[in-house]
Formats: C-alpha cells, structure tokens, sequence
C-alpha cells in the first residue's frame, strides 16, 4: 500500500469518524476517483484503533470520572452525576449494538449501494439541519434522562444505513432533545467509545479467521494518522461549533450527496 493510501485513508477516517458528514460517503469516493484498490479488513481495524486512541485520549479525564464513577456505583451504591452518565452512555450504545448483531447481513445485502448513501447524507443532513435550527440547547449532557439515552440510542441505530453518520445522527437526537450543541457533540463521541471498540473487536474477530499477509507499515502508519486527525477534529470541532453551528455540515453534506447521485444516478 501506497503512503498516499495509507495518508488518504487514515485522514479520512479521523476526520470522518467525528464530524456529522458521513464516512462511509466518503469511503466510497475517495478510493473511487483515486482509483485505489481496497484497503483490505488489516487497515480498517488498524484505522478503528487510530480513531479510538483519539477519543480515548482526548476524553481521558471525563473518562477517568465516569470509570470510577461507574466502579463505585456497582460496588459501593455510591451514585453521582458521573456515574449516571456513564450508565447513560452505556444505555445509548445497547440498541445500535442489538441491531448491528441482527441486522449486519441484511444491511450488506441491501444498503451498501451508492444510491441509498447519496440520499441518506441529503436527508439525514436536512435532519441535522432541522434540530440545530429547532432545538432549545438548553440542557447539558448531565441532564439527560434513561428515556433520553434510549432516544439517542436508537436514533443511533439509523447510523447503520450507510451515509447516515454516527456522530451525526446522534447529535440530531441530542439537539432535538434540547442539548447545547457542544453537549450533543461531547455525548455524541463518549458514545462512540463502546461503539468503535465493538466494531473494532469484530473487525478483529473477523481478521484473525483470515490467511492473510499483514503489512506492518501500513498498519502502525494507518493507526498513527488516524490517531492525530481524529484528535486535531475532535479538539477543532468542540472550539468551533458552538460559533459556526451545523449549517456548514449540512451544505457540506447536500453538495457531497448531490454529486454522489451524479455519479452513480443516470438520469
């Protein structure tokens, strides 16, 4: 693999795990106007890690607060605002996780096709529009209730229609529900933890059952551009967003499905 393969990929999967415009949109579009041959199972998890170690890093303190939390409600009954969160993160991730062990087959048979990517980053980024203009943002991400985890959990089972994006998808529910734009961004990607880590796992799982060549370059090269993209979006979207809002993703999205439809529409 090339090292503008190894760059271009794992930039793009920094960048796009994160930001509420779509990776798997972008996954197909760049290798295809490159002409790049695919990437292969190794480097999808390799860039996977990339993305966790950056969350996980960038979120080291909130986590560390939620771990110990978590830890003494279990074992002491001692219960906080952080130990709440963290059951809420762990509630949001349970319905996408049910419905990606059931639903992955169907999924690979029916929505991998550009058409449903193109019209679900038009539609989905029109939804994102609608909560950042209608929403309250009002409330932080310690005010969120169980029934409001379940809601942004199962707005996140939208994120398997590819094109719909993660971050995205449950940003929209966090603004519907009233959330501050940098609260639904931060539950937003708390959330994406336990979710990277299982898709992550899987990948692996997946991985070791194969007879492949692994490329060692590739790998550690793809888990460290991913890692600092990841990280420089995350820091650069939180400082940003409550100025600039969602608008900017959104015509970013309506351009990018657009020329999806182009692409791969006759008309």
């Amino acid at each position: 693999m090339g090292f503008e393969h190894i760059l271009g990929l794992g930039l793009l999967q920094g960048l796009t795990e994160f930001l509420p415009i779509s990776s798997s949109a972008h996954l197909i579009l760049l290798p295809l106007l490159l002409g790049w041959e695919d990437q292969g199972l190794a480097f999808d998890v390799a860039v996977h890690v990339g993305s966790l170690i950056a969350v996980t890093t960038y979120f080291r303190k909130d986590l560390k607060k939620l771990i110990l939390g978590w830890s003494a409600s279990v074992f002491k009954q001692q219960h906080s605002q952080d130990s709440r969160l963290a059951w809420l993160v762990i509630v949001g991730t349970i319905p996408v996780g049910l419905a990606g062990l059931f639903l992955d087959d169907l999924i690979e048979a029916y929505l991998r096709s550009p058409l449903v990517i193109a019209l679900a980053t038009i539609g989905f980024g029109f939804l994102l529009w609608l909560a950042d203009a209608k929403g309250e943002r009002c409330r932080e991400q310690y005010q969120l209730t169980i029934k409001d985890a379940v809601v942004v959990g199962l707005y996140q089972v939208l994120a398997l229609i590819p094109g719909t994006s993660r971050s995205g998808i449950t940003m929209t529910a966090g603004l519907f529900l009233g959330l501050t734009r940098e609260a639904s961004a931060r539950f937003s990607f708390l959330l994406s933890i336990p979710l990277i880590f299982l898709a992550g796992s899987y990948k692996a799982v997946q991985l070791m059952s194969l007879s492949v060549t692994v490329d060692w370059f590739s790998i550690i090269s793809g888990v460290v551009v991913s890692a600092l993209s990841a990280f420089l979006c995350i820091a650069a979207f939180l400082k940003m967003l409550e100025k600039i809002g969602m608008l900017p993703f959104v015509i970013y999205r309506l351009l990018l499905g657009a020329f999806l439809l182009y692409l791969y529409v006759p008309f």
